[in-house]
């Protein structure tokens, strides 16, 4: 049985009652990518989205803002060739004066995007998140 039998294969929500070594395995289990990033040390944007893209091994300079991160995301990584899926745990997004509740709400809107560029696609990308 699915760990992830009653979640959409596309969509960013809460990890909740979701346990990130759990998913890292059913991510294993269904052969799609795990992409993993804790952010809380990240004060700013640039930091965060800096985070993401070191913490999910993109090339160097890839990702530093939120256009970059959503580039990255769907059209490099389609470009790469074909996809089985993806997981992706975002792990304590912070709460920064720098990166705020507005900041916070832009950056899952890139995963938004992703998630909703991929399911065109009709290939799984769930996002996990928790905040600080």
């Amino acid at each position: 049985m699915s760990l992830l039998m009653t979640v959409p294969p596309n969509l960013v929500q809460s990890i909740r009652a979701f346990r990130v070594l759990e998913l890292q395995d059913e991510a294993v289990r269904l052969g799609q990518h795990f992409l993993y990033a804790h952010c809380l040390a990240g004060q700013t944007k640039q930091q965060v989205c800096g985070i993401i893209a070191e913490s999910f091994q993109f090339p160097k300079g890839v990702g530093k803002n939120f256009d970059g991160l959503r580039e990255t995301l769907t059209e490099t990584m389609h470009k790469a060739g074909p996809q089985t899926g993806f997981l992706v745990v975002l792990e304590q997004l912070p709460n920064t004066q720098k990166f705020d509740k507005e900041a916070r709400e832009t950056l899952l809107d890139v995963f938004r995007d992703a998630a909703d560029y991929w399911a065109e696609k009709k290939v799984p990308f769930r996002v996990f998140y928790s905040f600080e």
